[in-house]
Parts: structure tokens; sequence; C-alpha cells
């Protein structure tokens, strides 16, 4: 385990840790998370855009490219490659609009969700893997502890 540093341990009048110290340690931690638990799926052969886009249409079901594009905070020619190598594998579909025919709208098939079932599924895996091997029953506590709490900031 690494020794706190001076600027981790600093701390306000009364011991308590700052809000911005907090802040920071906070924010790294979860992007080493993020880290990790994207590298836990890297054989599934999707890239993380992929692996959005999947879960985007999985949860709000079929849409535009534009709109995806939009969500997703990238071009429209981007997304159209995106959903072009997901095409290809057989993860999404492409439908007429039923409101303008002109224009698609893609869904995810299937064999996506399937795939993304087992993305979640690894990424789940390895870290109950990792947190029975390494945190002991108070620990997990303290950890359920902060997760509601995280929880809480998160819907605020």
């Amino acid at each position: 385990m690494q020794e706190p540093s001076s600027e981790t341990t600093a701390a306000e009048p009364g011991g308590e840790p700052g809000a911005e110290q907090v802040a920071t340690q906070l924010a790294s931690v979860v992007n080493r998370l993020l880290r990790r638990l994207r590298s836990t799926s890297s054989d599934s052969l999707l890239t993380p855009t992929q692996r959005s886009v999947l879960a985007r249409l999985d949860q709000d079901g079929p849409t535009t490219t534009a709109a995806l594009a939009r969500a997703e905070y990238v071009r429209p020619q981007s997304m159209r490659l995106t959903l072009g190598a997901l095409e290809s594998q057989g993860l999404v579909e492409r439908a007429p609009d039923p409101a303008d025919g002109r224009k698609s709208v893609m869904s995810i098939t299937d064999v996506g969700r399937t795939t993304l079932g087992a993305v979640r599924a690894a990424k789940h895996n390895w870290l109950a893997e990792a947190i029975a091997a390494e945190l002991d029953g108070a620990e997990r506590r303290t950890v359920a502890e902060a997760t509601a709490l995280l929880d809480r900031l998160v819907e605020r």
C-alpha cells in the first residue's frame, strides 16, 4: 500500500479532510477504477465508444445516428463509423425511421445485448473478486457505506 503524501493528508483545522482534498482524491480513485473496469473486458473486441453506444441503445431504445452523436458528444461522421462497426458485427441493426423515411433508426440486437451483458458481467466479476480478495468484513462495510454516500452525491 502506498504511503500517503503530505498533499493527500492535509486536513482542515480540527483534523477533518477538506472538501477540495476529498474531491481530488475521489476523482483520482474513480478514474483509476473506471480504467481498470474498462480493461477487464478488453477481450470483447469493443472499443469504449462502442460499449457506450450499445449501453445507450439498450437503456434508451432505438434512435437516430444524429441523436446518438449528440448524446455521446461526437460528430455524426464519427458516430456513423462506430455504428458501422457495430452493425458489421451484428450488434446493432438499422431500420427506416417511421416518422421520416429519409432517416434510419438504430437499435441493439439480441447479439448486442448478449455481448453487452458479457462485458458487464466481466466488470462485475472482477470487482466482486477484488473486493472478496482484498477487503475484510469491516472494510466491505466501509465501502458499502461510502457507496451509499457517493450515490447520494450523484443524485444531488
